[in-house]
């Protein structure tokens, strides 16, 4: 998958994070990743207005301007520069802050276009204390896993779903979950954690399994390094049922193992400090 290492998140620098066997006899083919829509054409040289977005993360231009990454609903993740924005009494100044919902205004025919317009829409409660924490953490999957121009409007609906339940005290380790498989699976990299790749059969609850990041569920060999996890914890994740106290705490070890096999070794720097806080 491709994807543009950005600048570091607005949120406190921490440690990265952690990550013989022959191949079967007939291996199931890896199942083909969706192709990706051409949005940059739709963006690049035009005028766009009233566009729904996010800031997922701002850094200074000059001295006056700032240069911010805004996930939007219907051109996914674009770089604009929003003059004047340090200003202090530009109107943009209060407005481009993180996990405020926005109305979005734009001009440009580079890759790098030029921010109009921007309006606080509201209706979202502010997310404080650990779930702000949470909220850098989803930005910065964003940044680092979407590739820029790339339009997601299910993945902004759910981005924005997750921020609502967060901000409403959902326990977050099941709410990130979601959304970390929600990501996978809009980015075309997540397999099908109900079939098994040796067998072609559905996963049996009992058994133990390891995911492959690029093929999907096999049964558990003695040799494998990768988290070993019940059937059951696969079954369920793919429902999204996560009552389980097994299947949250497996489901944690995987995505944590397949998140960074799709960053390519990209340190996540707010997933340290959730994880010491114990909410990760």
């Amino acid at each position: 998958m491709s994807t543009t290492p950005d600048a570091t998140l607005e949120a406190p620098l921490a440690a990265p994070v952690d990550a013989g066997v022959p191949a079967p006899a007939a291996p199931m083919p890896a199942a083909p990743k969706r192709p990706r829509a051409p949005s940059r054409e739709r963006t690049v040289g035009t005028k766009v207005a009233g566009q729904p977005a996010f800031v997922l993360h701002s850094y200074p231009y000059k001295e006056t301007s700032l240069i911010i990454d805004l996930f939007t609903r219907d051109f996914g993740r674009v770089a604009l520069i929003a003059k004047g924005a340090k200003r202090p009494h530009s109107q943009l100044r209060g407005v481009l802050q993180t996990f405020q919902p926005l109305s979005s205004s734009w001009v440009g025919k580079s890759e790098l276009r030029t921010l109009t317009d921007a309006e606080w829409v509201g209706g979202m409660l502010p997310l404080e204390k650990t779930a702000l924490l949470c909220g850098f953490y989803l930005n910065e999957l964003l940044v680092k896993l979407l590739a820029r121009d790339d339009a997601h409007p299910a993945l902004f609906d759910h981005y924005v779903s997750t921020l609502n339940q967060l901000a409403h005290n959902e326990p977050a380790p099941i709410v990130l979950r979601k959304f970390e498989r929600a990501l996978l699976k809009e980015t075309g990299v997540a397999a099908d954690l109900t079939r098994c790749i040796e067998t072609r059969t559905r996963v049996q609850a009992d058994l133990l399994y390891v995911v492959d990041p690029e093929r999907g569920p096999r049964p558990e060999r003695a040799s494998d390094p990768w988290p070993r996890v019940a059937g059951k914890t696969l079954l369920d994740m793919e429902c999204e049922n996560y009552e389980d106290a097994a299947t949250q705490a497996q489901s944690k070890q995987l995505m944590r193992f397949l998140v960074a096999h799709h960053l390519n070794g990209a340190p996540l720097n707010t997933r340290q400090i959730l994880i010491d806080l114990s909410q990760l």
